[in-house]
């Protein structure tokens, strides 16, 4: 319970009955929630996103509005629809397309997996992953936490903790400090989150030591396993020629610099080969 108005008092929507809340500076906030109440119906996704310009900045760089679009989903067509007649799926990657079309530092979502189809869910997670900010999230869904957060904040046993990781490292963490170490680093003054369900996220991965098990790829992933078929079939041909090509006594009458140039080529695609062929078992392995 609170969990809405935990984000509210933070964003200044709320005034606290006691106690205060301190925030940075130079705070750059877009909140998911909010953006719900402001699609027009009469305007089409892409007039609703770019705000009528034929051009965005989006993640440092100025691209034209449909090709931003289209990393969202939307075929040029499609993109000139009007709201009014696009499905409940279609609407939340509006809402996506305009959320990380701001100019933002910090993300809030409540509940933001609460009636995303699997295609759209894959998205957010890639897109949160990929977020060089911080990112404050309410949400029951594990999965999804587990996918993209790297750090929980917990109040339990009437105190404020912080663990590294998602829901399941938070659980693993707590049995092990239950069973034989001290309590986790507490939260900073002015840290909140929710009970279980709220987390926060800031840039790079997890180190996490635990085992890798079977688990739902996420969207990046499916797409880099995709394309890793085509990746090493090219790697391979590349190969291919050019041990056809050395095996010609001609090659090796060609300048010394120019032998071992192809040779070190050689080297170095193999090891491409090689690495390419794990990160397709690993990701293999991966699938549930």
């Amino acid at each position: 319970a609170g969990k809405t108005t935990l984000l509210r008092l933070l964003l200044g929507q709320l005034t606290p009955q006691s106690g205060g809340v301190r925030l940075g500076t130079n705070l750059q906030i877009a909140y998911f929630d909010q953006l719900r109440e402001r699609l027009d119906e009469e305007r089409t996704v892409q007039e609703n996103v770019g705000d009528g310009y034929d051009t965005i900045e989006a993640g440092g760089k100025r691209q034209h509005i449909v090709g931003y679009l289209q990393n969202f989903l939307f075929s040029a067509e499609r993109a000139r629809t009007l709201v009014r007649f696009l499905s409940g799926g279609e609407r939340n990657r509006v809402l996506l397309a305009k959320l990380f079309a701001k100019p933002a530092n910090v993300i809030v979502l409540d509940e933001p997996t609460n009636d995303l189809d699997i295609e759209t869910l894959e998205l957010l997670e890639s897109r949160l992953v990929e977020f060089g900010g911080t990112v404050l999230l309410v949400s029951h869904d594990r999965e999804f936490l587990n996918n993209v957060v790297s750090s929980t904040i917990v109040f339990e046993e009437g105190e404020v903790r912080e663990y590294v990781g998602g829901h399941d490292d938070w659980l693993r963490q707590r049995a092990e400090r239950s069973s034989q170490s001290p309590g986790p680093v507490k939260a900073s003054n002015g840290r909140r989150a929710t009970r279980q369900a709220t987390a926060t996220t800031a840039p790079g991965p997890v180190d996490s030591k635990e085992p890798i098990g079977k688990r739902r790829l996420k969207y990046a992933e499916r797409i880099e396993l995709a394309e890793l078929p085509e990746q090493i079939e090219r790697l391979d041909k590349q190969i291919a020629e050019l041990h056809q090509a050395m095996a010609d006594p001609a090659f090796y009458q060609q300048p010394g610099e120019a032998i071992a140039r192809e040779q070190t080529r050689l080297k170095e695609i193999e090891s491409r080969l090689a690495t390419a062929y794990r990160r397709w078992e690993e990701l293999e392995g991966l699938v549930d």
